[in-house]
């Protein structure tokens, strides 16, 4: 029954993907990159009371670095070929909530997002759930244009090891970025 539920929030999804003008996956061919950089975000310090997200951020970074590494892309802190920024949604069937504190600015946070609560709470599936989608972007440094989108889907997984969330990560950053194709 659970494979069964995510099947249709990860279809459900899907079939978002063309109903709005911020697309969900994007895919311009090759990408020409020796180096990449994350998006640089200045938050404002989170508040005491907020839940510490650095423990996540790093462990996204790992996987897309690993990821990248593999494919000759390196990391630089700043001034690569492509910069790559990410957004986490999670929900259940009645809300979502979106990290984007390594996302671009702009109004895609808010449509992806939106996109997502509409997967998650449209389902019929009368069982409670929760999910996770990370969204992952490769955009050129210098022109600024979208090179590759696309994002996957996981149930949310409570009280498990820090070894199992980065394996379980890893398998996520590599879903999402199995078709990218480097060109140098």
């Amino acid at each position: 029954m659970k494979s069964f539920s995510l099947f249709a929030l990860v279809a459900g999804l899907l079939a978002l993907a063309g109903c709005s003008s911020t697309p969900s996956k994007v895919d311009t061919g090759p990408v020409r990159a020796r180096t990449f950089n994350f998006v640089v975000r200045n938050p404002n310090q989170s508040p005491d009371y907020a839940d510490n997200r650095q423990a996540v951020h790093t462990l996204i970074q790992t996987a897309i670095t690993k990821n990248l590494s593999a494919r000759g892309v390196s990391r630089v802190d700043s001034g690569g070929d492509i910069t790559v920024g990410y957004l986490v949604i999670v929900g259940d069937n009645a809300s979502t909530a979106a990290i984007n504190d390594y996302f671009s600015y702009g109004a895609d946070s808010t449509a992806l997002q939106d996109k997502a609560f509409k997967a998650y709470t449209g389902n019929k599936n009368p069982n409670y759930f929760e999910a996770g989608t990370l969204v992952v972007d490769l955009v050129d440094s210098k022109s600024f244009k979208l090179l590759k989108r696309n994002y996957a889907t996981r149930p949310l997984l409570r009280d498990v090891s820090s070894e199992v969330r980065a394996e379980r990560l890893q398998e996520v950053v590599d879903e999402i970025l199995r078709d990218l194709r480097i060109a140098r």
